[in-house]
């Protein structure tokens, strides 16, 4: 019984993990994708804004 108990912490852990892998797959792409990439296009934008801004200020 000791090989049961030595095996199952790493057997339980490559569940998890495909689990993990598996999630990251599904919710790559899809209806979301658009919605995320305007998300990073904003923030971008708002990042360069407040950087060309912060450039004005110092001239």
């Amino acid at each position: 019984m000791d090989y049961v108990s030595a095996l199952l912490p790493p057997a339980v852990m490559a569940v998890f993990f495909a689990g993990v892998i598996r999630v990251i797959v599904k919710t790559q792409g899809g209806a979301n994708k658009a919605k995320e990439d305007a998300a990073v296009d904003a923030a971008i934008s708002r990042a360069e804004g407040a950087r060309q801004g912060s450039a004005a200020a110092d001239s």
